[in-house]
């Protein structure tokens, strides 16, 4: 990715678990991790390296466009994006991915706090987190740049073939009909009596015969 990423505010993971966490042996399934901005931000793209999280969860503070009293509502941007291809092996436990917007749910667009929620299902990792968050701003003349060619491959439009120079179609389709036809009318007018080697007019010409 290029540019440089958005100044913001990583605050610590909060474990999300349900009974007595002095008492209960269970570890938290669970954890939240909140990025704050100091601004609204139109984002691009959200890196970070994985540690043993095997589903993330992003949800966005939308600031509402055009509102007067400054409300802002969470959406949800990606949901159960799987981290680890089985959350009891160790594939994908320590990659850096990045989702970019183009793989979300919707625009994330004028956004005050990214909350991350990442869930392990699995009581093989004694803890998990994600580490090394980046995010970076959607830049309009360099957006087309940023985005991996895999993601922005579109099959282009086919554009209409140049046919300057060339006969009208209408022309040459009604001038192989006339052809066709008089094919036909020539095919069907030939006779179909055979004609003999010496016969002419019916009767034979002496001068054309062998004696032997």
């Amino acid at each position: 990715m290029t540019g440089n990423p958005v100044d913001c505010t990583v605050k610590s993971p909060v474990a999300l678990q349900i009974g007595d966490v002095v008492s209960d042996s269970f570890r938290p399934g669970v954890y939240i991790t909140d990025v704050v901005f100091g601004e609204p931000v139109n984002i691009q793209e959200i890196s970070f390296k994985n540690s043993y999280t095997a589903f993330l969860t992003v949800r966005v503070l939308r600031k509402e466009v055009g509102s007067e009293d400054g409300s802002a509502k969470w959406v949800t941007c990606v949901r159960n994006h799987c981290l680890m291809a089985n959350p009891h092996t160790e594939e994908g436990s320590q990659d850096y991915f990045s989702i970019y917007r183009q793989q979300m749910l919707t625009q994330p667009d004028n956004v005050t706090t990214v909350r991350l929620i990442q869930r392990q299902p699995s009581s093989v990792w004694l803890n998990f987190n994600i580490e090394e968050i980046k995010i970076y701003p959607l830049v309009h003349e360099d957006s087309e740049r940023d985005v991996p060619s895999w993601l922005s491959t579109i099959t282009p439009v086919e554009e209409p073939l140049d046919l300057n120079g060339l006969p009208d179609p209408d022309e040459v389709s009604s001038s192989i009909q006339q052809m066709w036809a008089l094919t036909e009318i020539m095919q069907s007018s030939q006779t179909s009596a055979s004609i003999g080697r010496f016969d002419v007019d019916g009767s034979y010409d002496i001068n054309l015969l062998s004696y032997t």
